[in-house]
C-alpha cells in the first residue's frame, strides 16, 4: 500500500471519527475515490445516500429501528402472505362466493396475490442475470435472512412462489421503453447455462435471492412505480458493496441496509423509470437532450457530427443515465464512478457531465467514424479507464 493511499485512508478516518460528520469535507474526500479498506465506502456511501445522519451518536439507534423495521416488512409481505397461501384451499372456507381465484374485485387477496406473482417473475428472472462476468451473486450468502429460512415456518417463500406458478414473466406489463435493451453487448453475452442457477440446497440462499426480497418489497411499498426492469442494475452494486463490507457486523445487515439505500436513491432518480413523466422537466427526455446541449457548448463540432448522421440521445444515454452507467463497464469500475457520483452534491448533474466527457474523449474516432461504427462505439464504450473519464466530467464542471 502507497504511502498516499495510507494518507488518504488517514483522512477518511479522521472525518468519521468526528461527533458531527463535516459532510463538505467528506463529499470533497469521495469525489477523488473512497478506500474500500476497513469498510470505509460502506459508510461514506450510507452517509452520502442519507441513510445515516452526520451525528455518529445517533447511528446505533437509527440502525437498529431501520434494520427491525425492515424485518417487519419481511414478516408482512413475504412471511404472512406465504402462510395466508399455505392455508389456502386447506379448508373450503379459503373459497368463497365473495373470494375465489377468478374474482376480478382488487380487494381479493387471491388477485393481489397473483398480481405480486407477475412482478415478482419479472423481478425473478432479472435479479438471476445480475453481473454474469462474476459469480459473486450466485453464491451462497454468509448471512442468510433466517426469519425467510427457519425451518419451523412452514409457509410458500419467494423461491417456492417463483417455482410453482405457471404465469410467463412475459405477461408483466410494466416494462420501461427502451430498458429491455439495456445490457450493453460483451455483458449480455451469458452462456445459456446461466439462464437457470442451480438451487441451493435448504437453509442457503444465494445473493441474487436476497436481492429479489428487496426489489419486491421495495415494489409492494411503492405500488405507483413498483418493479421496472433496469431496477436490479441498479440495486446490484449498492448490495454487493455492503454484503462484502470487512466489517461483519455491518455486512450482516447487508439486505436491510441495501434496501433502505436503494430506497432514497431511488427517491432522487425514479423519475427515469416513469414513461408519463418522460418529457417532463425531471424526465429522461430532458436530461438526454441535457447531454447534447452540454455537448453543444464544450465540444460544437462533435455535437454537429452527431446531429448531421442523426444519433439521437436516446440510442444511447438512455441507459448510461437511467442505470447511472453499470452496464458500461465492470463492477469494481462502476463503484468508483458511483463514490464521485454520490459525492456530488448535484450528483446528476456530474452524472450529465461524466457522459459528455465520454463522448469527448472518443471524438476522434466519433468525427472519422459513419453511423454503424459511431453506434457501435456508443452501445459497446471502448474506454475502461474510468479515472481518466471522471477526470475529463472534473475539468468539464470547472470550465463552466
Amino acid at each position: 500500500m502507497s504511502s498516499l493511499h495510507k494518507s488518504r485512508i488517514a483522512d477518511f478516518q479522521d472525518v468519521l471519527k468526528e461527533p458531527s460528520i463535516a459532510l463538505e469535507k467528506l463529499r470533497e474526500l469521495s469525489f477523488s475515490g473512497i478506500p474500500c479498506e476497513g469498510g470505509l465506502r460502506c459508510l461514506c456511501w450510507k452517509i452520502l445516500l442519507n441513510y445515516l445522519p452526520l451525528e455518529r451518536a445517533a447511528w446505533t439507534s437509527i440502525l437498529a429501528k431501520q434494520r427491525e423495521l425492515y424485518s417487519q416488512f419481511l414478516r408482512e409481505m413475504i412471511i404472512q402472505p406465504g402462510i395466508a397461501k399455505a392455508n389456502m384451499g386447506v379448508s373450503r372456507e379459503d373459497v368463497t362466493f365473495e373470494d375465489h381465484p377468478l374474482n376480478p374485485s382488487p380487494d381479493s387477496r387471491w388477485n393481489t396475490y397473483f398480481k405480486d406473482n407477475e412482478v415478482l417473475l419479472q423481478i425473478d428472472k432479472d435479479v438471476r442475470r445480475l453481473c454474469p462476468d462474476i459469480s459473486f451473486f450466485q453464491r451462497a450468502t454468509e448471512y442468510p435472512c433466517l426469519l425467510i429460512l427457519d425451518p419451523q415456518n412452514e409457509f410458500e417463500t419467494l423461491r417456492k412462489r417463483v417455482e410453482q406458478t405457471t404465469l410467463k414473466s412475459q405477461t408483466v406489463a410494466r416494462n420501461r421503453s427502451g430498458v429491455t435493451n439495456m445490457s450493453s453487448p460483451h455483458k449480455n453475452s451469458v452462456p445459456p447455462s446461466l439462464d437457470e442457477y442451480e438451487v441451493l440446497p435448504n437453509g442457503c440462499e444465494a445473493h441474487w435471492e436476497v436481492v429479489e426480497r428487496i426489489l419486491f418489497i421495495y415494489a409492494k411499498l411503492n405500488p405507483g412505480i413498483a418493479y421496472v426492469q433496469g431496477m436490479n442494475e441498479i440495486v446490484g452494486p449498492l448490495y454487493y458493496t455492503f454484503a462484502t463490507d470487512p466489517n461483519s457486523e455491518w455486512k450482516e445487515h447487508a439486505e436491510a441496509d441495501t434496501f433502505f439505500c436503494f430506497t432514497n436513491l431511488m427517491a432522487e432518480i425514479r423519475d427515469n423509470f416513469i414513461k408519463s413523466l418522460d418529457d417532463s422537466q425531471c424526465g429522461i427526455t430532458y436530461k438526454m437532450e441535457k447531454v447534447y446541449s452540454t455537448l453543444k457548448d464544450k465540444d460544437v463540432e462533435l455535437y454537429l457530427k452527431l446531429q448531421e448522421q442523426n444519433i439521437k440521445p436516446q440510442f444511447f444515454a438512455f441507459r448510461w443515465l437511467t442505470l447511472l452507467l453499470s452496464q458500461e463497464f465492470l463492477l469494481p469500475d462502476v463503484i468508483r464512478i458511483w463514490d464521485s457520483l454520490f459525492a456530488d452534491d448535484n450528483r446528476f448533474d456530474f452524472l450529465l457531465l461524466v457522459c459528455c466527457a465520454m463522448l469527448i474523449l472518443i471524438r476522434e474516432q466519433l468525427l472519422e467514424g459513419d453511423f454503424t461504427i459511431n453506434m457501435r462505439l456508443l452501445q459497446d464504450y471502448p474506454i475502461t479507464d474510468v479515472c481518466q473519464i471522471l477526470q475529463k466530467a472534473k475539468e468539464l464542471q470547472d470550465s463552466k
